[in-house]
């Protein structure tokens, strides 16, 4: 299978134990994380080729963070190394009726400062077949968003298939003149697949979401209304051939529903809807349905059904996993497919 690159920024994640909130503990728990990464990850445990494209700092943190990505078997030759630190986040874990919290610590990290010019695509797309971005580096900085769009247009160019995840995180638009829905939607125009779910496809479309807030297992979706949701998908990014629609229902912390909808070159393909009910952690579900599918439409190409249901259920079990990188094999996911 041709090698995929991933690009975006790799985190410190920091959590209390267990359930903990953030201002009961002394003691942290302390993880690798960030979504290109976890799609990077995800893509090499399925026995993919893939390289990740970071900036990252010139420090024994940013040394560990390395060892770390080459453990899992990805290339980082690509990485540039230089800035001042590695970003953070701080997860607090969903408890009860306690919504998850997440704090991020990101102004002024290596990745922050990223711009254009610091990455030579034109050599790193003449060894890859597949790019994947993702809207959460256009919102760190305006200079990460300028390197992003720097390297969607160089991808286009060399006929790259570029894969998209819409990612949109509230709480990071916040440099002077950010512009979640237009800078989203822009980058969207030049992808050939996108992911996200309901809220984040709202966002960058203008288009109100199709409200599922009580899917159960056996609850039968309006399929003549997402057909009209996704013409108008397609009306607004003619040049998609592939587009995923993440459906999750947030019964309690540790209950979800979870479910998708896969639009491919003019018909959609739906998958069961899953039952969870014994949650870990749910956070990277997300980069698991990403990372599934760029592996399974490469492996069976023109099969998307099968594709669907193998991203679906990849995500069903990401939420059994600790941490924010999927570890489930190939052969896991299909002995759960349905």
């Amino acid at each position: 299978m041709e090698k995929t690159v991933t690009f975006g920024e790799i985190l410190q994640r920091w959590s209390p134990p267990g359930v903990n909130r953030i201002g009961q503990t002394g003691r942290w728990e302390g993880q690798f994380g960030g979504s290109e990464a976890n799609v990077a990850v995800s893509l090499a445990t399925l026995g993919n080729e893939v390289g990740y494209v970071s900036r990252i700092p010139q420090n024994v943190v940013g040394d560990a963070c390395m060892r770390t990505l080459r453990y899992y078997g990805i290339d980082v030759s690509d990485v540039v190394r230089g800035g001042g630190r590695l970003g953070t986040y701080y997860f607090e874990k969903a408890a009860d009726m306690r919504k998850a919290l997440v704090v991020y610590d990101r102004e002024g990290s290596s990745f922050w400062s990223s711009a254009p010019g610091m990455f030579p695509w034109k050599d790193i797309f003449s060894r890859t077949g597949t790019f994947h971005c993702s809207g959460i580096t256009c919102a760190v900085s305006q200079s990460a968003a300028d390197a992003t769009f720097e390297a969607v247009r160089t991808a286009r160019e060399m006929g790259l298939r570029i894969t998209c995840d819409i990612n949109y995180r509230r709480n990071l638009w916040k440099y002077e003149g950010a512009d979640a829905h237009n800078t989203l939607n822009a980058l969207m125009q030049f992808s050939d697949y996108i992911f996200g779910d309901q809220d984040e496809w709202e966002v960058a479309t203008g288009v109100p979401k199709i409200p599922e807030d009580r899917m159960f297992e056996d609850t039968q979706l309006d399929m003549e209304a997402y057909g009209r949701y996704f013409d108008e998908m397609h009306r607004q990014f003619p040049l998609c051939g592939e587009m995923m629609l993440g459906l999750r229902n947030q019964i309690s912390t540790s209950h979800h529903t979870l479910s998708a909808l896969l639009w491919y070159k003019g018909t959609i393909y739906q998958t069961k809807i899953f039952d969870i009910n014994d949650i870990i952690d749910s956070v990277g579900v997300g980069d698991a349905f990403v990372a599934a599918y760029i592996h399974a439409s490469q492996k069976w190409p023109g099969q998307p059904q099968r594709c669907l249901n193998f991203s679906t259920t990849a995500a069903m079990m990401k939420n059994s996993i600790v941490g924010d990188f999927n570890l489930v094999t190939e052969d896991e996911i299909i002995a759960r497919m349905p």
